[in-house]
């Protein structure tokens, strides 16, 4: 099977960016109490402003044509980056998806020469907050915005 590649978003890709980031979000409406923040996001502004990266996987449609399984919308700030989201489609979890995009986080970062990588998490989803120290985040603290509950980490790259 042909390898997933990452790239940037383009204007005809938010359909499927809303789809995707509805799909993995979703699950937890019920059990944080409010819509998750990546749902109500704009993607058309942040696709156009070239926030949005995405990746493909081959032959996941019934015409064999590449579909989007995942993606990132990450900025750039003078003294770190930020992973604003991170979303894989619940049928393709499980195969690497979002560990490719985490490296891909990384190395945008790094080859932007910024020392860290920070993003948050909302405090009731503890998959992720499973995940991330074990990719060499760490906690920075935890806070409440207005109806979100989170988990800030960071990740040290130089």
């Amino acid at each position: 099977m042909e390898r997933e590649r990452i790239r940037p978003a383009v204007t005809s890709d938010v359909p499927a960016v809303k789809a995707v980031t509805d799909a993995a979000y979703r699950p937890y409406i019920e059990r944080i109490g409010v819509v998750p923040q990546p749902m109500e996001a704009d993607h058309a502004a942040n696709v156009a402003a070239g926030k949005v990266f995405v990746t493909d996987e081959p032959g996941t449609d019934p015409a064999g044509v590449a579909g989007l399984v995942g993606l990132v919308v990450v900025e750039a700030y003078p003294d770190h980056f930020f992973l604003d989201s991170i979303a894989v489609h619940p049928d393709a979890h499980g195969r690497g998806v979002g560990r490719r995009l985490l490296r891909f986080v990384d190395a945008h970062a790094r080859a932007l020469r910024l020392p860290e990588v920070r993003l948050y998490t909302n405090a009731m989803m503890w998959e992720n907050r499973a995940i991330y120290p074990k990719y060499g985040y760490e906690v920075v603290e935890r806070r409440v915005d207005g109806p979100y509950d989170r988990v800030h980490y960071r990740k040290r790259l130089l």
